[in-house]
């Protein structure tokens, strides 16, 4: 029996032998990796874990908070399946308050969503023809007017932080109760003999285009659109030598966007509209009498979310949380805000190690540490959402935004992550499978390029 105790404690005294070379390997490396990229002033937080133990097997400022970028997603999409559960649904009320249409937003970010229609075989503009047929079968050949309700979020929609120049980019749409479209068009400019057209999708008059874009024949095509005093009069400028595009601008007042095409698309297939379109709550004692439903599953949320980094869909999450916590209605990001520090808290992390002051990570104001990241990843890890939310996550080399990166053999499909990018910043966080197991990591990087974000990842994988 002596003879067989210290056989054991021989075998486990070389295990911790061998886990402790393999950690000294990793860190040599990564040191190694970081040593390069502080000479052009970049600045790390870093936090690598076994997902089964928690254990950490390597750390470099941990627990420092710098701007996450898009990795704030990470947070607000864990949160949202905590708080709002796997089985929630976005559910867009559709129904008749005596001769009036009334449209009840639940602030769904997928809507009219490109990506979610065509994985469901929808096609374009597939809502306003549901809604016109539902009319039909009811016998209404007539509407007064068409009331639009975006109440569950309050009426902020472009967040006061991001950067006022980009307010026109889709990755800078307002956010809305009634959304539509990701509340976008799809531009393109095309030079035909010197003559320049603009068109866009969806067509609708709601929007009006100024074109002052420029032939050339000479060099590359740069055309944008902007916007001025009047809501949803964009002038469209730049050169363009064949075509521009297509390419995303972000529209205001969605809710409007939406009803003006419901109206539009119902005069086509005959049904009359007398009345006015309003934005404007529906009240409980309307006689609100529901002929359609729309839903949207949160696991379609969570992966346009992680996969494509929808920020929409980020934002909207933040916003519902908050509404569910004032009666349904009135979400908005300082009452989400609260709720995703409320939740940080309940795993131990703490205050200094982040601040919240958006959903999408596009705020500059945002922070989070690497042990932040690590600790929510690993509580998904153990939670009954594992698999639902980790499927939501980019995979290496295979699909969403790190699908061009990871591609050697020995890397591809072994890393599910969530990256970030805004000027001056890059990360990846998420989970990755080696020969010595999944580690849950996250790199922060405020400076320089990504390469050494990629080098790091592989640096773990390549650990034993």
């Amino acid at each position: 029996m002596k003879i067989k105790a210290r056989t054991l404690l021989a075998a486990l005294a070389l295990s911790v032998c061998f886990a402790a070379n393999a950690s000294a390997n990793l860190t040599t490396r990564i040191n190694g990796i970081i040593s390069q990229s502080s000479q052009r002033k970049a600045r790390f937080s870093i936090h690598v874990v076994k997902a089964d133990s928690g254990r950490t097997v390597y750390a470099h400022n941990a627990r420092e908070a710098l701007i996450p970028a898009s990795n704030m997603k990470i947070i607000i999409t864990a949160a949202a399946l905590k708080y709002l559960g796997p089985d929630y649904q976005y559910k867009t009320q559709v129904g008749l308050c005596g001769d009036t249409l009334a449209v009840i937003g639940s602030g769904d970010p997928l809507l009219g969503d490109e990506r979610t229609d065509k994985k469901y075989g929808r096609k374009v503009g597939w809502i306003f023809d549901d809604i016109a047929a539902k009319l039909k079968e009811n016998g209404v050949q007539t509407v007064n007017d068409i009331v639009v309700d975006s109440s569950i979020f309050d009426d902020q929609r472009a967040h006061p932080n991001w950067p006022k120049e980009q307010l026109n980019q889709w990755y800078a749409c307002e956010v809305s109760g009634l959304n539509y479209n990701d509340n976008c068009i799809e531009m393109t400019a095309k030079n035909k003999g010197g003559r320049i057209s603009v068109t866009f999708e969806p067509k609708t008059d709601f929007i009006t285009i100024v074109n002052k874009v420029s032939p050339t024949s000479k060099g590359n095509s740069a055309v944008g659109a902007y916007r001025n005093q009047q809501p949803n009069k964009l002038i469209v400028k730049g050169k363009c030598n064949k075509q521009a595009g297509p390419f995303y601008v972000a529209i205001e007042r969605p809710p409007a966007f939406f009803g003006y095409m419901l109206a539009e698309n119902l005069i086509k297939v005959g049904i009359s509209t007398r009345g006015q379109l309003t934005e404007r709550a529906v009240a409980a004692n309307s006689n609100f009498r529901q002929l359609a439903e729309y839903t949207t599953p949160i696991s379609d949320c969570l992966n346009r979310s992680n996969k494509n980094s929808l920020g929409l869909v980020a934002e909207a999450l933040l916003k519902t949380m908050a509404a569910q916590r004032h009666g349904g209605r009135n979400g908005s990001w300082q009452g989400g805000c609260d709720v995703i520090s409320q939740y940080l808290r309940s795993l131990g992390i703490s205050d200094n190690e982040f601040y919240i002051d958006d959903g999408s990570g596009l705020s500059r104001k945002n922070k989070l540490s690497a042990n932040t990241i690590t600790k929510v990843l690993q509580s998904v890890y153990k939670s009954r959402n594992r698999q639902l939310y980790y499927d939501s996550l980019s995979v290496g080399g295979t699909d969403g935004t790190i699908r061009k990166r990871f591609n050697e053999q020995k890397y591809r499909g072994k890393i599910r992550g969530k990256t970030g990018y805004i000027t001056g910043v890059r990360c990846l966080s998420g989970i990755c499978t080696g020969s010595g197991g999944d580690y849950i990591f996250s790199i922060l990087k405020n400076g320089s390029t990504r390469k050494a974000i990629d080098d790091i990842v592989k640096a773990i994988i390549d650990s034993k």
